[in-house]
């Protein structure tokens, strides 16, 4: 009985929440609105000047994509990894989730992709920038990396575009940093960023919601330890096959997304 009893404690004071939320959200005047847009777009425009400014940068990071099943059931797919980047054409960045251990370096010269479970790697020459590699690895490979926007020259520019609504939503603590807490919409998306407050306004969390699906699947990227310039361990960016990997052609190299091989997109399972 004590057990019951507590769940509709618990029930009860989580629908409270979320009604005094709606009513708080949903009381907010248009001129208020009109600076909160203001101030949100230049917390936003101040953390992407921060971010172009800084030519070294290494942070840890902490994901998770959900998937909505046929039966629509919300999963969520947890994966860790670490990025260290030097503008304007070199990264290394590696991920591990339950599915895939994966390395990815690019050197401004060629890309290099390391299967670390399998012992294998592949490697494509590609010369361009940081820019150019997110774009390829997005829009031609369909294999983003977490957080990608976050990793550009122009932020801003690339996260506002077909923005129609924006709202500040005061601050939120995020691993013990205190943030600004901003909210934007497009036709297609939502999505929230928390940006640290100070001198170094970088981002802490990312959250994207699809709101043209069932039941809204989210991807979210949250970061931590970050560091900048001289912060920033020295890396030649260089891949070294410490393992004896064995190369192999590109489409031999599996695993090593974060939706693994057998869950698969559109419903088939």
């Amino acid at each position: 009985m004590v057990k019951l009893v507590q769940k509709a404690v618990v029930r009860s004071t989580a629908t409270v929440s979320a009604a005094v939320l709606a009513l708080i959200v949903g009381m907010g005047t248009p001129s208020g609105a009109k600076a909160g847009d203001a101030e949100a777009k230049s917390l936003l425009k101040a953390m992407s000047d921060y971010l172009a400014a800084q030519k070294t940068i290494s942070f840890g990071y902490d994901t998770n994509l959900e998937v909505v099943t046929k039966d629509h059931q919300k999963l969520q797919l947890a994966s860790s990894g670490t990025i260290d980047l030097t503008r304007p054409d070199k990264i290394r960045a590696t991920r591990t989730g339950g599915f895939a251990n994966v390395e990815m370096i690019f050197d401004g010269k060629t890309l290099t992709v390391v299967g670390k479970d399998a012992n294998l790697y592949t490697e494509v020459e590609k010369t361009g920038t940081l820019d150019q590699l997110v774009d390829e690895l997005r829009e031609k490979l369909q294999k983003p990396m977490p957080g990608a926007d976050l990793l550009l020259s122009n932020v801003y520019d690339v996260l506002m575009t077909d923005v129609v609504d924006v709202k500040d939503l005061g601050s939120g603590v995020i691993g013990g940093t205190e943030c600004d807490h901003l909210a934007f919409r497009t036709k297609e998306i939502d999505w929230q960023i928390w940006i640290a407050q100070g001198e170094r306004p970088y981002p802490c969390r990312y959250v994207i919601t699809s709101n043209q699906l069932d039941q809204a699947p989210q991807y979210s990227v949250q970061t931590r330890d970050w560091k900048t310039g001289s912060e920033v361990a020295a890396d030649d960016f260089g891949f070294k096959n410490e393992t004896n990997a064995k190369k192999v052609d590109p489409k031999e190299l599996t695993d090593i997304d974060e939706l693994p091989g057998h869950l698969a997109i559109g419903g088939g399972q």
